[in-house]
């Protein structure tokens, strides 16, 4: 990738910030609009479908389209052995941006809504069966994004990982988060989208070692890793290959 750190970077955030302003704001115009959870559902994840695609396809040849802490850490740990791969310095100027961007899109749509600008959300979603969801999820997002890249269909990456973040929303019982920048920026939300300071916690650990399990089935259905190079478009969450 010959984009300059600061670029990388740059995109990092502007596309983390944008990713959580459209799972944000698409979820409260959604409580507006109607009553009905399903419908809410449904139209915060089509949102999120097309938003997603749009950004890994706009921003992937910049930076990989990352947007997502535990895709940035499984392209650092499974290209470290490769000189073109991303640097701990990358991943170390990475993850702060995509964290800042996360906060900074949740700020802009309570903002774009007339919502308050931080009000910490008091929606808990610490529960087993959703920190579950959150391990499934984050390591399909894994096994998607690295899969295609070993195989060499890094290009469907804008289609195929927002069409595996959609159908998480439903498949999954925690709604597919699988992202810890993202959750740390969604307790800046009291909205539909939303999740308790308290809970922020368990879910980065569940998506942690859903990284780590779908890293594993990477290597298990594929074999010894081969070159990943950080221009493979990746998001999430939704980011190499590209959430919520």
């Amino acid at each position: 990738m010959n984009a300059s750190l600061g670029r990388r970077v740059a995109a990092e955030a502007i596309g983390t910030a944008l990713l959580v302003a459209v799972v944000v704001g698409s979820g409260i115009q959604a409580t507006e609009l109607t009553h009905d959870a399903g419908v809410q559902l449904l139209a915060n994840s089509l949102a999120t479908v097309f938003g997603l695609g749009v950004l890994i396809l706009l921003l992937g040849p910049v930076s990989g389209a990352h947007f997502n802490p535990v895709v940035t850490l499984a392209a650092w740990f499974t290209g470290r052995r490769d000189p073109d791969g991303l640097a701990l310095r990358d991943v170390a100027a990475y993850l702060p941006a995509q964290i800042t961007g996360a906060i900074g899109g949740a700020v802009l749509a309570d903002a774009m809504f007339a919502e308050p600008l931080v009000k910490f959300s008091a929606h808990d979603r610490s529960a087993g069966h959703l920190l579950l969801g959150e391990v499934v999820a984050t390591a399909g997002l894994i096994l998607l994004i690295f899969g295609l890249s070993r195989i060499g269909r890094a290009a469907l990456a804008p289609a195929a990982v927002a069409a595996y973040i959609g159908a998480a929303y439903w498949f999954t019982s925690s709604t597919s988060f699988a992202n810890p920048a993202v959750t740390i920026g969604r307790t800046f939300t009291d909205t539909f989208t939303g999740v308790a300071p308290a809970s922020v916690a368990p879910f980065i650990a569940a998506q942690l070692l859903g990284g780590v399990l779908g890293s594993g089935a990477v290597a298990v259905v594929y074999g010894r890793p081969a070159p990943v190079r950080d221009e493979v478009v990746v998001p999430h969450g939704e980011p190499e290959p590209a959430v919520s």
